[in-house]
């Protein structure tokens, strides 16, 4: 500890070090020589801190068991550390501290510095699942913060990486709203990977003139430039919906050449000119250009690969198996070099050759490729009764692969190419990391969360499972990022190409920013030392906070002036104006509830009740029925209310309104059970659809053709036609064979007829009013329903919405829009078939996408029961017959198939209960943390349920409560904001009907205070973080009020407890609810 007292820190170095933070990421180049003195003075820190550290650690252990302790390390100690290491970029020792803060900090969520820290670490290590969930709190938790353009730029690559275009096309918007100076990005980077993902997306024409368009910037760099040009050549070589081939041959050449002039010691730009020139024959040419690649770049398989395919086309046997072998030596699983190799070894008769280095292109080429499935299978076959090649035999035309791993090859390509251990012979591609297990997950996230407690045992456990999660991250993302590499017949996927920006920004070397942070002193540090320990003094690295506003406490028993008051004095950050309450965490995905259920519990038998009198119809137990199960059924219920299905058949709908809009889904027919990929190889969740347009009238003849179709096919295989409407259920709308033979063969695509809107009264009097029949928790417009307060239409939730279907038809996997209840009636003739699983469980339903590589909230997926039932997820599976009504309660994960013709209805509903709110509120909180907009307006929701109802249940009394003090306080914490920047505040009111407003920039729900820019011609809102994000002192903004204070203020104390009277005798009971056969 003697090193330790000679370190000192003055004043001034402590108020540097105390503004050094994650936020100088990027800005700050510790490793360069430009900041010397500031990396010196880091390193200074970094040995004191580590010093105390372990001067404290051993007077811990010399402390007797039973003595009293009274050393106390504070936890942001920790953190401070992390942010220091995280500058140097030794990321190892970084995520070592941020680790331990995250395990002594119970509230370490609050910190938004910690989890973009947290989050770069992540990054940098390619565990993008932690990372996006580390960089998301952190602009959960601070919207406004200082560096989310570049949150969300890492957010949108990883995304985009990860193949969830939409999710990354909003965060790259997000990243582009973002003030310029507050990023280590410029917008022309960004611009380039926006175009990208046009590109990645497969619309080329759109990342063409995306690539053009930049091209023409006067601001171009030129590295950038490059990176432009190469992406913009091999898309016009590749794709031949860019024009003539002579000419896109030509466009190629013309880009990859201002590439390699734009960066010439870059051998990226040589390597595609070279297969340019080969898929136009000009061998010296590509032989050329191939050679200057390889000495601009030494390790790039690829260029070795498309020297030996070249070699190959020559025919030079001997050159082309050293440029492979040099290829398959830098990447031992290039499956394109290791697959042409193999076509070398046959060419030169030398089977058992060919075969090991198929096996070692591993399964992702055979799975492409089917013709080479069946050589593989024919050598196979054909060596398993060869005899051992002699040694005495005919001279062989090339080595063996084991000779050939280790042959002197020519000087120039010795200089090249490394040697490394031979692959295996025969010989099977190494296997990557296996990701970990779900148990295996839960244990790793125990032991980091008490990693303060762990023995050396536990501590090796923690760090081996550590370990594989990361090789098993990297693992995955090079499975996505990387090249599939160059065959003689081309063929290249777009990620591959132009991911430069995400190298730099995961590599040591950040993107250059020529600009030093700037950043103000917040307050003057008082003194040159700070506890860290009860006896041990230690440097205390933050500025002090001498803020001479108390705190004030809120809570729900606050009078609206008591609030309004102390707002005037400290309305808090806006981190504390959760709708939850102050000091909530964000919610999080459940895990599955123990203990595991039993085989019998996994597939529970749905709930139904028979519904046979208009008294039964309207008696409370059948909505208590409801609210009890997660989905229920519903029969008889139509039939006893004498509701008139007809006014819903695609006969009456083509009759009233022909020309009406429908929204079609292209979709691949296959049997409920089952998903497969587009080839009908392997069975997958994701479900793919394609989006057009059509008009009720002609969908109604193709729905009538299809059904026409399916009987003439059933009188040519010789089967019976059905008999009645109800036969139809059964038809081809499943598959009698599951295989992927059959699948392939007779796979058929189907159109679904979705989302017809029913909203207009004008043109579907008839059918709304006949929906007036229903009991009221199930009608569209009703006191009870909460989505009727909204006040303005929201399309398909408060308002009726139609679907037209075919056998096949799928609604895929989903919760309804923030977890609000559902009604869904099957018009008939035909049956559906539903899929349900409990609210409780949808975390482990988000589980098993994320394995899948879906996108829970984005994506489209079609879940597998039996994969869900092995993860201890129940599934609840039946069959809706016509006239059947289903209740989706809230949170309930649900998917529907058509299994015959038929239409249905649906809309959605809130009953006025604790729970229906509660779910709705978390999930409105839970689409914050996941950029995901809420279309239902929960605060706007919230004060006209206040206005407009009595509520006598507590916790739902409460629940509204907390919302409302907090948005009230938000309100006034905004408006004092506003002012205090000079910022005109003018009344705007609310018109009848006026859809609720979201913010521009963020989409989350700006309420009361509207930010608009002044001179804008169109109006967007803004909300207050995105509006001081775009201009720090809010310039050229002005605010809009909704409502007056007083009217808030009253509504607000207006809204208390009601005790109701005591309750009449309860009406009869429903007969016993009823399992169908």
């Amino acid at each position: 500890m003697d090193e330790k007292e000679e370190l000192h820190l003055t004043s001034q170095e402590l108020q540097v070090l105390s503004e050094l933070d994650s936020r100088q990421f990027g800005f700050l180049k510790l490793r360069g020589t430009e900041h010397g003195r500031t990396r010196a003075l880091v390193l200074k820190a970094v040995k004191y801190l580590e010093g105390m550290l372990v001067q404290v650690k051993e007077e811990e252990r010399a402390c007797s068991p039973g003595a009293r302790r009274d050393i106390c390390i504070d936890p942001k100690t920790y953190c401070k550390l992390g942010h220091f290491h995280l500058l140097l970029e030794d990321y190892a020792k970084a995520m070592s501290a941020y680790q331990k803060f995250y395990a002594l900090e119970q509230d370490n969520w609050k910190d938004p510095l910690f989890l973009y820290g947290l989050g770069l670490c992540y990054y940098h290590y390619n565990a993008f699942d932690w990372a996006t969930k580390a960089l998301q709190m952190a602009l959960y938790v601070s919207p406004g913060f200082a560096r989310a353009a570049d949150a969300h730029l890492r957010l949108a690559l990883m995304f985009k990486a990860r193949r969830h275009w939409a999710v990354a096309a909003v965060h790259f918007r997000r990243a582009r709203l973002a003030p310029h100076q507050d990023a280590t990005f410029t917008r022309l980077e960004l611009s380039f990977h926006a175009a990208h993902l046009l590109e990645a997306r497969g619309l080329r024409k759109a990342a063409r003139d995306a690539y053009e368009r930049l091209l023409k910037e006067p601001q171009l760099s030129c590295i950038l430039k490059a990176d432009v040009c190469r992406q913009l050549g091999w898309l016009y070589h590749r794709c031949a919906s860019l024009g003539e081939a002579a000419a896109r041959a030509r466009a190629a050449i013309w880009c990859l050449q201002r590439a390699v002039d734009a960066e010439p010691e870059s051998g990226a730009g040589l390597y595609l000119l070279g297969r340019c020139f080969a898929a136009q024959g000009k061998v010296h040419d590509a032989f050329i250009a191939y050679r200057n690649s390889v000495e601009k770049s030494e390790g790039n398989a690829d260029t070795w690969c498309s020297i030996g395919v070249l070699y190959q086309q020559q025919n030079q046997p001997m050159d082309a198996l050293q440029a492979y072998i040099c290829a398959v030596q830098l990447d031992k699983g290039h499956s394109a070099a290791w697959t042409n190799l193999g076509s070398l070894y046959e060419s030169c008769q030398m089977p058992r050759d060919a075969f090991a280095c198929y096996t070692n292109g591993g399964a992702a080429a055979t799975a492409a490729h089917a013709a080479l499935r069946q050589r593989l299978a024919f050598l196979r076959a054909h060596l398993a009764h060869a005899p051992m090649p002699s040694v005495t035999g005919k001279r062989r035309q090339l080595p063996s692969i084991e000779e050939a791993w280790n042959l002197p090859i020519s000087a120039e390509m010795s200089s090249r190419a490394p040697k490394s251990a031979p692959p295996p012979y025969p010989g099977k591609r190494p296997e990557e990391p296996p990701p970990l297990t779900h148990h295996q997950l839960q244990t790793l996230q125990y032991l980091q969360r008490n990693s303060h407690n762990l023995s050396p045992n536990q501590q090796a456990l923690m760090q081996q499972l550590l370990s594989q999660y990361r090789l098993a991250q990297a693992a995955r993302a090079r499975a996505v990022t990387k090249s599939e590499g160059s065959t003689a017949s081309g063929g290249d996927n777009a990620e591959s190409l132009a991911e430069d920006l995400l190298k730099r920004f995961s590599s040591d070397s950040q993107p250059e920013i020529k600009k030093e942070p700037v950043t103000k002193m917040a307050s003057s540090v008082s003194s040159n030392e700070a506890a860290l320990g009860g006896r041990q003094p230690v440097v205390k690295l933050e500025p002090l906070k001498t803020d001479p506003l108390k705190p004030v406490s809120f809570h729900i028993g606050m009078s609206s002036k008591q609030i309004l008051d102390a707002c005037k004095e400290n309305a808090g950050p806006p981190t504390a104006w959760s709708v939850l309450g102050a000091g909530s965490a964000p919610p999080e995905p459940p895990a599955v509830p123990p203990p595991r259920l039993a085989a019998e519990q996994l597939a529970p038998p749905a709930p139904f009740v028979y519904v046979e009198s208009k008294r039964e119809a309207f008696s409370p137990q059948l909505q208590d029925f409801c609210l009890k199960h997660p989905i229920a059924v519903v029969r008889g219920l139509t039939a006893a209310l004498k509701l008139d299905l007809g006014l819903f058949s695609t006969k009456t709908l083509v009759e009233a309104w022909p020309d009406h809009a429908v929204e079609v889904r292209t979709q691949l027919m296959q049997s409920a059970d089952e998903n497969w990929d587009s080839a009908g190889r392997r069975r997958v969740w994701a479900c793919a659809s394609h989006r057009s347009h059509t008009t009720v009238r002609k969908y109604a003849q193709y729905q009538a053709g299809s059904f026409q179709d399916s009987l003439r096919e059933e009188r040519e295989r010789g089967t019976a036609p059905p008999h009645s409407a109800g036969g139809l259920s059964d038809s081809d709308g499943r598959e009698s064979g599951s295989g992927p033979a059959k699948r392939r063969k007779g796979a058929r695509m189907l159109r679904f007829g979705t989302n017809v809107d029913l909203s207009d009264e004008r043109k579907w009097r008839p059918q709304l009013a006949e929906l007036q029949k229903l009991p009221a928790f199930a009608r569209v417009a009703s006191a009870a329903n909460m989505l009727s307060h909204v006040g303005h239409v929201i399309l398909g939730m408060n308002t009726v919405q139609l679907y037209m279907k075919v056998p096949g038809s799928r609604t895929p996997g989903h919760q309804e829009n923030n977890n609000f209840c559902s009604i869904n009636i099957n018009i008939g003739p035909g049956d559906c078939e539903w899929f349900g699983v409990p609210d409780a469980y949808w975390g482990g339903v988000r589980e098993l996408c994320d394995r899948h590589g879906l996108s829970y909230l984005h994506g489209s997926w079609w879940p597998d029961p039996e994969e869900l039932r092995a993860h201890g997820v129940p599934v609840y599976r039946f069959t809706q017959r016509p006239g059947d009504l289903v209740w989706v309660n809230a949170g309930c994960v649900h998917w529907v198939q058509a299994t015959g013709w038929c239409n249905n209805i649906a809309w959605n509903v809130g009953p006025l209960t604790a729970r229906q709110y509660s779910l709705a509120l978390d999930r409105y909180e839970w689409n914050k943390v996941q950029n995901f907009k809420s279309i239902v307006p929960m605060v706007h929701l919230t004060w006209n349920l206040a206005r407009n109802i009595r509520v006598s249940d507590p916790r739902l009394h409460r629940a509204m409560r907390t919302c409302l003090l907090q948005t009230l306080r938000a309100a006034a914490g905004t408006l004092n904001a506003v002012r205090a920047r000079g910022v005109p505040v003018r009344f705007h009111g609310r018109a009848r009907g006026e859809a609720s407003h979201y913010c521009g920039a963020c989409e989350r729900e700006v309420w009361h205070a509207l930010l608009v820019r002044e001179h804008e011609r169109r109006h967007v809102v803004h909300c207050l973080a995105c509006a001081r994000r775009a201009s720090p002192t809010l310039q050229g903004f002005l605010c809009l009020e909704e409502h007056h204070m007083e009217e808030l203020a009253q509504v607000y104390d207006s809204f208390t407890l009601h005790r109701p009277a005591p309750a009449a005798a309860p009406p009869p009971a429903l007969p016993p609810a009823h399992t169908p056969d």
